[in-house]
């Protein structure tokens, strides 16, 4: 197992191991290994050579097959490759057996990101949660780590069936495991007393989403000016960076930009960044930034509304921003593509093509954004409940009774659903203000 810190690495040459099944034709396994050959470089390494194998399934003992394993040690030994990658998740047994036939490291896909993600991250944050999800990777895998499973030495005190070194480093890495959930718990209670704050200012959250390498940070940086570091490499930004910025109309945005998403992103790897997630969730837009220039836009859309799901903002307020349009030849083909999406605009956040049109229509969504409804809801309606948390932003709750009563912000898709529990107030006929600090003029003893 890669374990890095980003010091006193060497440049390792790697045999990069596909398997092309009836679910993945070989296309997409091209593309894959090739985001995996760029996951080699991102890491420091360099691609050796490339394999595929094809099967109607994995192979429980070694995924691709024992003769097929053993023909490919043969030409990891001629191609000097110091490591063999798997472009899938292997499990302990296969990478046990693979390791004995291969006669060199060899480590998958879950293995290699979470090795960038240790080079990479440089917040204490960051770092505690890459530790967390390499440990939650590792404890399963302990097995084979240890030949032995000799007992430990007697002594006063130590006679008896003891531990084996097996069981102490489970148990080991389960404290440590603890110990990081326990740290994390109140950096996430820091970052909620930070969110808290900026809520009220009643500026508007906008976070910035997309694959990794979509250009996201580039954005943020015409945006806001963060020099935030900008790299054609993937997972350039790991550790998330919270900047300000005004519209043209003078409204002042937060805006969130995050890790980058990727296919096949481990489950566990998302769970430990769920914190550094949360920034997302609770954003009153999204900002989807797609590569236009990459020849799998679609699928990689489609990966960021996958992990999107997971973290409970699927249902957000989203703006889809087709980037690097400048490196297509024409914008036509583009534009029609943006028409049939909602909100979608065209633009190259690199020389600033388009930005106008990203800019009206970021305006007509904080619009419909600073929609402030005040409701009285029952308990008993969970569900609605949920969805104000998670879709919309509360400013106000209390409760009396049986009944919730709240302000918050909606987006548009909502008013219907919470239509019948809104609280007329004296000078409207609706209960809804549309506008107020956020949508109008803007404070200049803020600046």
């Amino acid at each position: 197992m890669m374990v890095s810190t980003g010091r006193d690495r060497m440049l390792e040459r790697a045999l990069l191991v596909g398997l092309e099944t009836h679910k993945s034709g070989r296309v997409e396994v091209a593309e894959s290994m090739d985001e995996l050959a760029m996951l080699v470089a991102s890491a420091g390494g360099e691609v050796a050579d490339r394999a595929t194998q094809k099967l109607d399934a994995p192979v429980s003992p070694t995924y691709i097959g024992s003769g097929k394993a053993a023909e490919l040690a043969l030409l990891a030994k001629a191609k000097k490759a110091d490591t063999v990658i798997f472009d899938d998740e292997l499990s302990p047994a296969q990478a046990r057996n693979l390791e004995v036939i291969f006669s060199c490291k060899v480590l998958d896909r879950t293995q290699l990101i979470l090795d960038i993600f240790a080079q990479r991250a440089k917040s204490r944050e960051g770092k505690l949660q890459i530790e967390l999800a390499q440990l939650v990777y590792l404890l399963p895998r302990l097995t084979g780590m240890w030949t032995h499973l000799s007992r430990q030495s007697g002594g006063i005190g130590m006679r008896g069936p003891g531990e084996t070194q097996l069981e102490v480093d489970r148990r080991r890495v389960q404290e440590r495991i603890t110990r990081l959930e326990r740290d994390l718990a109140e950096v996430r209670k820091h970052r909620t007393i930070q969110r808290e704050g900026r809520l009220r200012q009643h500026w508007p959250v906008a976070a910035l989403v997309g694959y990794t390498n979509a250009g996201k940070s580039t954005l943020m940086n015409r945006l806001t000016h963060a020099d935030v570091v900008t790299e054609n490499r993937l997972f350039a930004t790991l550790d998330p960076t919270i900047r300000q910025f005004r519209m043209p109309n003078g409204v002042r945005v937060l805006l969130g930009d995050t890790v980058g998403f990727l296919k096949k992103l481990p489950t566990h790897l998302v769970e430990s960044f769920r914190s550094t997630l949360e920034e997302v969730a609770f954003a009153d837009v999204l900002i989807h930034v797609v590569d236009a220039s990459h020849p799998q836009r679609d699928e990689q859309r489609r990966a960021v509304d996958e992990v999107l799901q997971k973290i409970g903002a699927g249902d957000k307020h989203t703006l889809t921003v087709w980037n690097k349009a400048d490196r297509l030849e024409n914008w036509s083909g583009l534009e029609r593509e943006a028409e049939g999406v909602p909100n979608g605009v065209v633009i190259s956040a690199e020389t600033g093509q388009g930005m106008p049109a990203f800019f009206a229509e970021l305006t007509t969504m904080l619009t419909a954004w600073s929609m402030q409804v005040h409701l009285r809801v029952p308990q008993s309606e969970g569900a609605l409940l949920a969805l104000l948390e998670r879709s919309g932003r509360i400013l106000e709750k209390r409760y009396e009774g049986n009944e919730v009563e709240l302000r918050a912000h909606i987006p548009p898709f909502l008013r219907g659903k919470v239509a019948p529990f809104i609280v007329e107030e004296h000078g409207t006929d609706s209960g809804i203000t549309i506008g107020g600090e956020t949508a109008g003029a803007v404070d200049e003893s803020r600046s």
